[in-house]
């Protein structure tokens, strides 16, 4: 098993569901537990708020958010709120990320560019529901700590580097999504350019008063769509 004992049978089955109740107690290696949360992270923070993509739904419940969570975090890996990973970086919190995937329109042949790994569970999102994924992360012990994660977690389709996300991945240009992690004051033109025509573009934007959006790209001209308003760290640019 390993993997630090799975993070100490995941938190001891991440505290025997909170003290769920009979009929809910965890195999050796926690299966039930952990599905039951995800289970319920699903029905009740997500598809309660109206995220209805199947695909999106399904990526959610199969891939264990405990593992992108530091140790003291473990328990609270799967509730509705966003967690620290060191850094001053945060996890989002479980409907933000599937808000956002499901704003991407994934349909499996997508190539995307994602700014900002951090733990590296939205990558493993991402990565699950298209073909291809480049992600950037700044912050180098962060972005090297989620390239192994997902690597040893089994994921072939993606491309991890430390570097400016300002800059994008131009060498991998054009692609058909970019999302963005972090918050910039306003997007960065280097990505608007790395957009393929038709390419969908996903991210908050602003300081204190920010807006999640989506710009989509038609014939060099953008449209610009307000979802709702977020609270992400800010998008730190590169020296």
């Amino acid at each position: 098993m390993n993997g630090n004992r799975h993070r100490s049978i995941v938190g001891i089955c991440i505290l025997v569901l909170a003290c769920a109740g009979p009929g809910m107690l965890c195999s050796s290696k926690g299966e039930t537990a952990v599905d039951h949360l995800k289970e319920m992270m699903v029905k009740k923070q997500i598809e309660a708020r109206g995220v209805s993509d199947s695909r999106v739904l399904a990526a959610m419940r199969s891939i264990d958010r405990h593992r992108f969570v530091p140790d003291q975090h473990v328990t609270a890996a799967y509730e509705d709120h966003p967690l620290p990973i060191g850094y001053g970086q945060t996890i989002s919190q479980p409907y933000i990320v599937a808000l956002m995937t499901e704003l991407c329109e994934l349909d499996g042949s997508e190539k995307v560019l994602e700014i900002g790994t951090g733990s590296g569970y939205q990558t493993a999102v991402l990565a699950t529901l298209a073909s291809e994924v480049y992600s950037i992360e700044i912050i180098e012990p962060l972005g090297k700590a989620a390239a192994l994660r997902l690597s040893t977690m089994g994921y072939k389709n993606i491309h991890a580097r430390v570097g400016d996300g300002y800059a994008g991945w131009p060498e991998g240009a054009p692609f058909d999504v970019i999302i963005l992690t972090a918050s910039p004051p306003e997007i960065p033109q280097a990505l608007i350019d790395q957009m393929s025509d038709n390419g969908i573009m996903v991210a908050p934007v602003g300081d204190f008063n920010q807006e999640l959006v989506t710009l989509t790209k038609q014939g060099g001209s953008l449209t610009k769509r307000t979802i709702t308003y977020v609270r992400f760290v800010p998008m730190v640019r590169g020296r």
